[in-house]
Protein backbone atom coordinates (compact mmCIF):
# COMPACT_ATOMS: atom_id res chain seq x y z
CA UNK A 1 0.00 0.00 0.00
CA UNK A 2 0.98 3.48 -0.72
CA UNK A 3 2.56 5.66 1.72
CA UNK A 4 1.55 9.44 2.23
CA UNK A 5 5.59 9.89 2.76
CA UNK A 6 6.65 9.64 -0.56
CA UNK A 7 10.32 9.08 0.61
CA UNK A 8 8.99 5.97 1.81
CA UNK A 9 7.73 4.23 -1.30
CA UNK A 10 10.84 4.18 -2.87
CA UNK A 11 11.38 0.38 -2.88
CA UNK A 12 7.77 0.21 -3.97
CA UNK A 13 8.26 2.79 -7.01
CA UNK A 14 11.72 1.65 -7.58
CA UNK A 15 10.08 -2.35 -8.20
CA UNK A 16 7.32 -1.24 -10.50
CA UNK A 17 10.01 0.84 -12.85
CA UNK A 18 12.05 -2.02 -13.46
CA UNK A 19 11.32 -3.71 -16.96
CA UNK A 20 13.09 -6.83 -16.29
CA UNK A 21 15.31 -8.49 -14.18
CA UNK A 22 18.96 -6.92 -13.83
CA UNK A 23 21.78 -9.21 -13.41
CA UNK A 24 23.92 -9.61 -10.34
CA UNK A 25 27.30 -8.84 -10.69
CA UNK A 26 30.83 -9.07 -8.65
CA UNK A 27 32.25 -5.40 -8.04
CA UNK A 28 34.08 -5.89 -11.40
CA UNK A 29 31.24 -6.79 -13.49
CA UNK A 30 31.50 -11.08 -13.64
CA UNK A 31 28.26 -12.31 -13.27
CA UNK A 32 27.08 -14.02 -10.20
CA UNK A 33 25.32 -17.37 -10.16
CA UNK A 34 24.67 -17.78 -6.27
CA UNK A 35 24.79 -15.13 -3.78
CA UNK A 36 23.04 -16.96 -1.12
CA UNK A 37 25.63 -19.60 0.15
CA UNK A 38 28.97 -19.47 0.25
CA UNK A 39 31.50 -21.78 -1.36
CA UNK A 40 32.95 -24.76 0.78
CA UNK A 41 34.18 -28.11 0.72
CA UNK A 42 30.88 -30.05 0.96
CA UNK A 43 27.54 -29.01 3.43
CA UNK A 44 29.67 -28.77 6.25
CA UNK A 45 33.15 -28.57 5.24
CA UNK A 46 35.58 -25.28 5.27
CA UNK A 47 35.46 -22.31 3.25
CA UNK A 48 37.38 -22.47 -0.28
CA UNK A 49 39.65 -19.45 -0.75
CA UNK A 50 38.26 -19.80 -4.63
CA UNK A 51 35.52 -18.00 -4.15
CA UNK A 52 36.14 -14.63 -5.31
CA UNK A 53 32.26 -13.82 -4.64
CA UNK A 54 32.38 -14.09 -1.50
CA UNK A 55 35.76 -12.20 -1.13
CA UNK A 56 34.73 -9.26 -3.20
CA UNK A 57 31.55 -8.99 -1.63
CA UNK A 58 33.77 -8.49 1.89
CA UNK A 59 36.12 -6.39 0.41
CA UNK A 60 33.34 -4.30 -0.41
CA UNK A 61 31.68 -4.60 2.93
CA UNK A 62 34.93 -3.63 4.48
CA UNK A 63 35.30 -0.88 2.60
CA UNK A 64 31.74 0.58 1.65
CA UNK A 65 31.90 3.56 4.57
CA UNK A 66 34.49 6.80 4.80
CA UNK A 67 34.72 8.89 7.35
CA UNK A 68 32.37 11.13 8.26
CA UNK A 69 32.98 14.75 8.32
CA UNK A 70 34.92 16.40 10.92
CA UNK A 71 32.15 19.37 10.38
CA UNK A 72 28.57 19.60 8.59
CA UNK A 73 28.46 15.81 9.37
CA UNK A 74 24.81 15.23 8.86
CA UNK A 75 23.52 16.28 5.15
CA UNK A 76 21.14 16.22 2.16
CA UNK A 77 21.65 16.76 -1.03
CA UNK A 78 19.83 17.20 -4.84
CA UNK A 79 20.65 18.24 -7.62
CA UNK A 80 19.60 21.19 -10.50
CA UNK A 81 20.61 23.90 -12.44
CA UNK A 82 21.51 27.89 -12.03
CA UNK A 83 20.37 30.33 -14.93
CA UNK A 84 21.45 33.25 -15.02
CA UNK A 85 18.45 35.99 -15.02
CA UNK A 86 20.51 39.54 -15.49
CA UNK A 87 23.80 40.39 -17.39
CA UNK A 88 27.16 41.31 -14.59
CA UNK A 89 29.47 40.47 -17.55
CA UNK A 90 30.80 44.24 -16.52
CA UNK A 91 31.55 42.68 -13.22
CA UNK A 92 32.77 38.98 -13.63
CA UNK A 93 34.54 37.13 -16.82
CA UNK A 94 33.47 33.98 -15.74
CA UNK A 95 31.56 31.58 -18.46
CA UNK A 96 28.48 30.98 -15.86
CA UNK A 97 27.58 34.44 -16.42
CA UNK A 98 28.60 34.90 -19.77
CA UNK A 99 25.10 35.81 -21.13
CA UNK A 100 21.61 35.70 -19.89
CA UNK A 101 19.20 32.61 -20.26
CA UNK A 102 22.59 30.45 -19.47
CA UNK A 103 21.88 27.75 -17.33
CA UNK A 104 24.46 25.67 -15.51
CA UNK A 105 24.17 22.37 -13.98
CA UNK A 106 24.76 22.59 -10.21
CA UNK A 107 24.76 20.38 -6.88
CA UNK A 108 23.94 21.62 -3.73
CA UNK A 109 24.64 19.67 -0.34
CA UNK A 110 22.61 21.20 2.75
CA UNK A 111 23.85 20.45 5.96
CA UNK A 112 24.06 20.90 9.98
CA UNK A 113 27.43 22.18 11.24
CA UNK A 114 28.39 20.63 14.49
CA UNK A 115 26.10 17.28 14.88
CA UNK A 116 27.71 14.24 13.42
CA UNK A 117 25.82 11.75 11.07
CA UNK A 118 23.35 10.65 13.40
CA UNK A 119 22.23 13.70 14.27
CA UNK A 120 18.52 15.41 13.89
CA UNK A 121 17.85 18.09 11.22
CA UNK A 122 16.09 20.49 13.69
CA UNK A 123 18.74 21.60 16.28
CA UNK A 124 19.64 24.55 16.66
CA UNK A 125 22.50 25.66 14.58
CA UNK A 126 24.05 27.13 11.38
CA UNK A 127 22.95 24.94 7.96
CA UNK A 128 25.82 24.41 5.52
CA UNK A 129 24.59 25.18 2.31
CA UNK A 130 27.37 24.61 -0.42
CA UNK A 131 26.99 24.64 -3.89
CA UNK A 132 29.12 23.06 -6.65
CA UNK A 133 28.59 24.72 -10.00
CA UNK A 134 29.59 22.30 -12.97
CA UNK A 135 30.94 24.76 -15.31
CA UNK A 136 32.60 24.71 -18.86
CA UNK A 137 35.55 26.31 -17.27
CA UNK A 138 35.76 24.19 -14.44
CA UNK A 139 34.15 23.25 -11.27
CA UNK A 140 33.74 25.91 -8.90
CA UNK A 141 32.81 25.52 -5.50
CA UNK A 142 30.77 28.36 -3.17
CA UNK A 143 31.14 26.86 0.21
CA UNK A 144 28.70 29.16 2.16
CA UNK A 145 25.79 28.16 4.95
CA UNK A 146 22.69 29.98 5.84
CA UNK A 147 24.12 33.12 7.63
CA UNK A 148 26.22 35.75 6.31
CA UNK A 149 28.37 36.47 8.65
CA UNK A 150 30.31 33.00 10.89
CA UNK A 151 31.69 32.91 14.51
CA UNK A 152 35.36 33.52 14.02
CA UNK A 153 37.46 35.93 11.06
CA UNK A 154 40.63 34.05 11.64
CA UNK A 155 41.38 30.78 10.15
CA UNK A 156 44.19 29.91 13.24
CA UNK A 157 41.09 29.33 15.46
CA UNK A 158 38.99 27.03 13.22
CA UNK A 159 40.19 23.65 14.82
CA UNK A 160 39.66 25.03 18.18
CA UNK A 161 36.65 25.98 17.43
CA UNK A 162 35.51 23.53 16.02
CA UNK A 163 36.59 20.48 18.88
CA UNK A 164 34.83 23.33 21.00
CA UNK A 165 31.68 21.80 19.35
CA UNK A 166 32.51 17.97 19.62
CA UNK A 167 33.10 15.58 22.75
CA UNK A 168 34.86 15.92 25.23
CA UNK A 169 37.63 13.63 24.70
CA UNK A 170 37.52 12.71 28.41
CA UNK A 171 33.75 11.74 29.16
CA UNK A 172 32.70 11.68 25.40
CA UNK A 173 30.07 13.96 26.10
CA UNK A 174 28.91 17.69 24.66
CA UNK A 175 30.55 19.86 26.58
CA UNK A 176 28.83 23.55 27.23
CA UNK A 177 31.41 24.96 29.27
CA UNK A 178 33.85 23.99 26.36
CA UNK A 179 31.61 25.81 24.01
CA UNK A 180 30.53 29.06 25.87
CA UNK A 181 34.64 29.35 27.45
CA UNK A 182 35.36 29.80 24.07
CA UNK A 183 32.90 31.95 23.01
CA UNK A 184 33.18 34.10 25.61
CA UNK A 185 36.45 34.67 24.69
CA UNK A 186 35.72 35.60 21.28
CA UNK A 187 33.64 38.82 21.38
CA UNK A 188 33.58 39.06 17.38
CA UNK A 189 31.30 35.73 17.76
CA UNK A 190 28.01 38.25 19.01
CA UNK A 191 26.78 38.26 15.78
CA UNK A 192 26.52 35.22 14.21
CA UNK A 193 25.41 34.41 18.13
CA UNK A 194 22.83 36.58 17.57
CA UNK A 195 21.29 35.18 14.55
CA UNK A 196 21.75 31.12 15.83
CA UNK A 197 20.01 31.96 18.50
CA UNK A 198 17.14 34.06 16.85
CA UNK A 199 14.31 32.05 14.58
CA UNK A 200 16.81 31.81 11.87
CA UNK A 201 18.44 29.28 14.05
CA UNK A 202 16.21 26.10 13.49
CA UNK A 203 14.74 26.67 9.82
CA UNK A 204 11.79 25.04 8.91
CA UNK A 205 13.72 22.28 6.39
CA UNK A 206 16.24 23.25 3.81
CA UNK A 207 14.04 24.81 1.63
CA UNK A 208 12.62 27.63 3.73
CA UNK A 209 16.06 29.43 4.03
CA UNK A 210 19.02 31.32 2.66
CA UNK A 211 21.98 30.55 1.53
CA UNK A 212 25.14 33.72 1.34
CA UNK A 213 28.50 32.76 0.07
CA UNK A 214 29.54 34.87 3.50
CA UNK A 215 33.09 35.42 2.81
CA UNK A 216 33.96 38.25 0.04
CA UNK A 217 35.51 37.35 -3.19
CA UNK A 218 36.50 39.25 -5.90
CA UNK A 219 34.94 39.49 -9.29
CA UNK A 220 37.32 40.12 -12.27
CA UNK A 221 36.06 41.23 -16.16
CA UNK A 222 37.34 40.80 -19.70
CA UNK A 223 39.40 44.07 -19.42
CA UNK A 224 41.03 42.69 -15.95
CA UNK A 225 39.27 45.09 -13.90
CA UNK A 226 38.46 43.82 -10.82
CA UNK A 227 35.60 44.61 -7.87
CA UNK A 228 35.33 42.96 -4.32
CA UNK A 229 31.88 40.96 -3.86
CA UNK A 230 29.47 38.84 -1.62
CA UNK A 231 27.03 36.29 -3.15
CA UNK A 232 23.47 35.95 -1.64
CA UNK A 233 20.76 33.10 -2.49
CA UNK A 234 17.48 34.49 -1.20
CA UNK A 235 14.46 31.87 -0.68
CA UNK A 236 11.82 31.65 -3.10
CA UNK A 237 9.78 29.54 -1.03
CA UNK A 238 9.61 31.95 2.02
CA UNK A 239 12.03 32.38 5.31
CA UNK A 240 10.05 29.83 7.51
CA UNK A 241 11.18 28.83 11.02
CA UNK A 242 10.60 26.13 13.44
CA UNK A 243 9.34 27.42 16.94
CA UNK A 244 12.01 26.15 19.38
CA UNK A 245 9.29 23.77 21.10
CA UNK A 246 8.40 22.03 17.88
CA UNK A 247 12.06 21.57 16.95
CA UNK A 248 12.92 20.13 20.10
CA UNK A 249 9.78 17.75 19.36
CA UNK A 250 11.04 16.67 15.80
CA UNK A 251 14.32 15.89 17.06
CA UNK A 252 12.82 12.85 18.46
CA UNK A 253 10.11 12.18 16.46
CA UNK A 254 11.41 12.46 13.03
CA UNK A 255 15.51 13.49 13.35
CA UNK A 256 15.57 13.59 9.43
CA UNK A 257 12.36 16.00 9.01
CA UNK A 258 14.56 18.26 6.50
CA UNK A 259 16.10 15.41 4.62
CA UNK A 260 12.79 13.92 4.53
CA UNK A 261 11.12 17.53 3.40
CA UNK A 262 13.48 18.05 0.60
CA UNK A 263 13.13 14.47 -0.75
CA UNK A 264 9.31 14.96 -0.83
CA UNK A 265 9.28 18.21 -2.34
CA UNK A 266 10.99 17.22 -5.67
CA UNK A 267 9.89 13.68 -5.93
CA UNK A 268 6.66 15.90 -5.90
CA UNK A 269 7.59 17.82 -8.85
CA UNK A 270 7.48 21.01 -6.41
CA UNK A 271 11.01 21.72 -7.40
CA UNK A 272 12.86 24.64 -4.90
CA UNK A 273 14.61 27.31 -5.53
CA UNK A 274 16.44 30.28 -4.93
CA UNK A 275 16.93 33.83 -6.70
CA UNK A 276 20.98 35.05 -6.39
CA UNK A 277 22.33 38.26 -6.01
CA UNK A 278 25.52 39.90 -5.27
CA UNK A 279 26.83 42.89 -3.49
CA UNK A 280 29.86 44.78 -5.40
CA UNK A 281 31.92 47.11 -3.70
CA UNK A 282 34.74 48.94 -5.68
CA UNK A 283 38.86 48.78 -4.58
CA UNK A 284 38.60 52.08 -3.91
CA UNK A 285 35.44 51.97 -1.66
CA UNK A 286 36.58 48.93 0.16
CA UNK A 287 39.96 51.34 1.32
CA UNK A 288 38.26 54.38 2.76
CA UNK A 289 35.13 51.33 4.43
CA UNK A 290 34.76 52.46 8.02
CA UNK A 291 34.72 48.46 9.39
CA UNK A 292 37.34 46.14 7.56
CA UNK A 293 35.05 44.52 4.26
CA UNK A 294 36.91 41.28 4.41
CA UNK A 295 36.05 40.24 8.41
CA UNK A 296 33.86 37.72 8.13
CA UNK A 297 31.93 38.22 11.60
CA UNK A 298 30.41 41.42 9.66
CA UNK A 299 28.18 42.52 6.89
CA UNK A 300 27.69 44.98 4.23
CA UNK A 301 25.26 46.73 4.43
CA UNK A 302 22.58 46.25 1.88
CA UNK A 303 21.75 50.19 1.94
CA UNK A 304 24.91 51.07 0.73
CA UNK A 305 25.73 47.93 -1.07
CA UNK A 306 22.15 46.92 -2.87
CA UNK A 307 21.66 43.63 -3.95
CA UNK A 308 22.47 42.89 -7.93
CA UNK A 309 19.90 40.06 -9.37
CA UNK A 310 21.83 37.59 -10.92
CA UNK A 311 20.67 34.88 -11.76
CA UNK A 312 17.70 31.66 -10.23
CA UNK A 313 19.14 28.52 -8.48
CA UNK A 314 16.40 25.58 -9.23
CA UNK A 315 16.87 21.78 -7.25
CA UNK A 316 14.47 19.41 -10.10
CA UNK A 317 16.51 16.22 -9.18
CA UNK A 318 16.50 13.56 -6.09
CA UNK A 319 19.96 11.71 -5.63
CA UNK A 320 19.88 8.34 -7.03
CA UNK A 321 22.46 6.73 -4.90
CA UNK A 322 23.19 8.84 -1.93
CA UNK A 323 26.88 7.76 -0.93
CA UNK A 324 27.95 7.81 -4.53
CA UNK A 325 26.32 11.72 -5.24
CA UNK A 326 26.04 13.43 -1.69
CA UNK A 327 28.31 11.37 0.76
CA UNK A 328 31.67 11.36 -1.82
CA UNK A 329 30.89 14.97 -2.91
CA UNK A 330 33.40 17.01 -1.40
CA UNK A 331 33.96 20.73 -1.67
CA UNK A 332 37.03 23.15 -1.31
CA UNK A 333 36.75 27.29 -1.48
CA UNK A 334 40.08 26.56 -3.50
CA UNK A 335 38.12 25.70 -6.50
CA UNK A 336 37.37 28.53 -8.52
CA UNK A 337 37.23 29.93 -11.69
CA UNK A 338 38.41 32.42 -13.90
CA UNK A 339 36.38 35.72 -13.53
CA UNK A 340 36.23 34.60 -9.85
CA UNK A 341 38.93 35.08 -7.37
CA UNK A 342 39.79 35.00 -3.66
CA UNK A 343 40.03 38.50 -1.75
CA UNK A 344 41.94 39.47 1.49
CA UNK A 345 39.47 37.64 3.61
CA UNK A 346 41.58 35.35 6.14
CA UNK A 347 38.90 32.77 6.54
CA UNK A 348 38.45 32.43 2.90
CA UNK A 349 42.35 31.93 2.22
CA UNK A 350 43.03 29.59 5.36
CA UNK A 351 39.50 27.48 4.63
CA UNK A 352 40.78 25.33 1.39
CA UNK A 353 43.64 24.10 3.68
CA UNK A 354 40.95 22.88 6.27
CA UNK A 355 38.54 20.86 3.40
CA UNK A 356 40.79 20.43 0.49
CA UNK A 357 40.68 17.10 -1.06
CA UNK A 358 38.24 14.90 0.81
CA UNK A 359 34.78 15.24 2.74
CA UNK A 360 35.79 14.63 5.98
CA UNK A 361 39.23 16.45 5.50
CA UNK A 362 40.99 14.06 7.80
CA UNK A 363 44.62 12.71 6.35
CA UNK A 364 44.21 11.71 3.00
CA UNK A 365 42.79 7.87 2.34
CA UNK A 366 39.18 8.89 2.36
CA UNK A 367 38.68 9.43 -0.97
CA UNK A 368 40.93 8.40 -3.80
CA UNK A 369 44.39 10.02 -4.45
CA UNK A 370 42.52 12.25 -6.80
CA UNK A 371 38.97 12.53 -5.80
CA UNK A 372 38.50 15.01 -8.93
CA UNK A 373 38.59 11.98 -10.86
CA UNK A 374 35.12 11.06 -8.90
CA UNK A 375 31.82 11.24 -11.05
CA UNK A 376 30.37 14.02 -9.41
CA UNK A 377 34.00 15.95 -9.02
CA UNK A 378 34.16 15.78 -12.90
CA UNK A 379 32.71 18.65 -14.68
CA UNK A 380 32.96 17.20 -17.98
CA UNK A 381 29.73 15.04 -17.17
CA UNK A 382 28.16 18.63 -16.84
CA UNK A 383 25.62 16.69 -14.74
CA UNK A 384 26.76 14.82 -11.67
CA UNK A 385 26.41 11.36 -13.12
CA UNK A 386 26.68 9.31 -9.76
CA UNK A 387 26.36 5.62 -11.65
CA UNK A 388 29.44 4.75 -10.57
CA UNK A 389 30.86 5.14 -7.37
CA UNK A 390 34.86 4.20 -6.05
CA UNK A 391 33.39 2.85 -2.85
CA UNK A 392 29.86 1.55 -3.70
CA UNK A 393 29.23 -0.30 -6.83
CA UNK A 394 25.31 0.05 -6.32
CA UNK A 395 24.28 2.50 -8.16
CA UNK A 396 20.74 3.94 -9.92
CA UNK A 397 18.03 3.63 -7.81
CA UNK A 398 18.88 0.33 -7.11
CA UNK A 399 18.25 -0.23 -2.93
CA UNK A 400 21.26 -2.34 -1.54
CA UNK A 401 18.64 -4.49 0.17
CA UNK A 402 17.86 -6.21 -3.35
CA UNK A 403 20.17 -9.30 -4.69
CA UNK A 404 20.39 -7.02 -7.81
CA UNK A 405 22.34 -4.04 -8.97
CA UNK A 406 23.29 -1.66 -12.04
CA UNK A 407 26.65 -1.67 -13.60
CA UNK A 408 27.73 0.93 -15.57
CA UNK A 409 31.08 2.06 -16.04
CA UNK A 410 31.49 6.09 -16.32
CA UNK A 411 35.63 7.05 -17.07
CA UNK A 412 37.16 10.53 -16.66
CA UNK A 413 40.11 11.24 -19.09
CA UNK A 414 43.15 12.00 -17.06
CA UNK A 415 42.74 15.58 -15.28
CA UNK A 416 45.03 18.86 -15.68
CA UNK A 417 45.70 20.88 -13.44
CA UNK A 418 45.12 24.21 -15.14
CA UNK A 419 45.08 26.76 -12.09
CA UNK A 420 47.16 27.63 -9.19
CA UNK A 421 43.74 27.05 -7.29
CA UNK A 422 43.59 23.31 -7.43
CA UNK A 423 40.88 23.66 -10.17
CA UNK A 424 41.26 20.00 -12.15
CA UNK A 425 39.59 20.06 -15.04
CA UNK A 426 38.55 16.44 -16.83
CA UNK A 427 38.34 15.39 -20.09
CA UNK A 428 39.66 18.15 -21.91
CA UNK A 429 43.74 20.21 -21.33
CA UNK A 430 44.01 23.92 -21.41
CA UNK A 431 46.96 25.58 -20.42
CA UNK A 432 46.75 29.41 -19.36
Amino acid sequence: MAHKDRALNQLSEFQKAQQKPDTLTTGAGAPVGNKNAILTVGPRGPVLLQDHVFLDEMAHFNRERIPERVVHAKGAGAFGYFEVTHDITKYSKAKIFEHVGKKTPLAIRFSTVAGEKGSADTVRDPRGFAIKYYTEEGNWDLVGNNTPIFFIRDAMLFPSFVHTQKRNPVTNLKDPDMHWDFLALRPESIHQLSFVFSDRGTPDGFRHMNGYGSHTFKLVNKDGKAVYCKFHHKTDQGIKNLPADVAAQLQVTDPDYATRDLFNAIDAGNYPSWTSYIQVMTFEEAEKFRWNPFDLTKIWPHSEFPLIPVGRIVLNRNPRNYHAEVEQLAFSPAHLVPGIEPSPDKMLQGRPVLVHRHPSSSPGQQLPPDPSQLPLQCQSEKLPAGRTSVRHRQSGRCPKLLPKQLQWTIRCLPASRVQVQSDCRCGQVQLR
